[in-house]
């Protein structure tokens, strides 16, 4: 069995004048919801082989704290720039061409294609949890799936099963649907 933790970067600073969207920071509340998650992973012991992520500038500033405080910091991303914007279909493509070895996946991007990802890869059976994440995969959302499969090249749609969905206004309603937006 293989699980897959899909994890959306935290909260724009739309408030920073960019030439690029690539570009585009983090804020103040994206730091603190990327940190919250982390340390939700940590308290969980939710283990991570291997990270792969878009190198998009609020990607690569998510995971500058959300991988300390999920006491993931001695693994290096592997940076893909087709996560930027992707399609699920490209994210599976992704999934399947990058997981090689490891038994727990860590994706990190954008939606609307990581909410697509999830929901392909989970039938629509597929209980609470999915139905949760279809209403909105907000920003430093993290989704862990189970799938039972021994190599990522098997990596399928409607295969997986939703077994943890956090929000950072889950763990401090202090933030609350603010968080939500991009």
């Amino acid at each position: 069995m293989k699980t897959l933790t899909i994890l959306r970067h935290a909260k724009s600073g739309w408030d920073v004048q960019v030439e690029r969207d690539f570009d585009r920071p983090i804020n103040a509340r994206g730091r603190r919801g990327a940190e919250l998650v982390g340390q939700y992973v940590k308290r969980q012991a939710m283990p991570v082989d291997r990270i792969v992520a878009s190198p998009a500038v609020r990607v690569t500033e998510t995971l500058d704290l959300f991988q300390p405080a999920a006491n993931l910091d001695m693994i290096e991303p592997v940076w893909d720039r087709r996560i930027y914007l992707a399609s699920a279909a490209t994210l599976i493509d992704v999934l399947r061409d990058t997981g090689k070895d490891a038994e727990n996946l860590l994706i990190a991007g954008h939606n609307p294609g990581l909410e697509d990802l999830a929901l392909m890869l989970v039938p629509e059976a597929g209980g609470e949890l999915r139905e949760r994440v279809e209403e909105k995969l907000p920003t430093s959302a993290l989704v862990r799936l189970e799938l039972d499969i021994t190599d990522w090249q098997a990596l399928d749609v409607n295969m997986a099963r939703i077994v943890d969905f956090i929000r950072p206004r889950d763990i401090d309603p202090a933030l609350g649907p603010a968080m939500d937006d991009d």
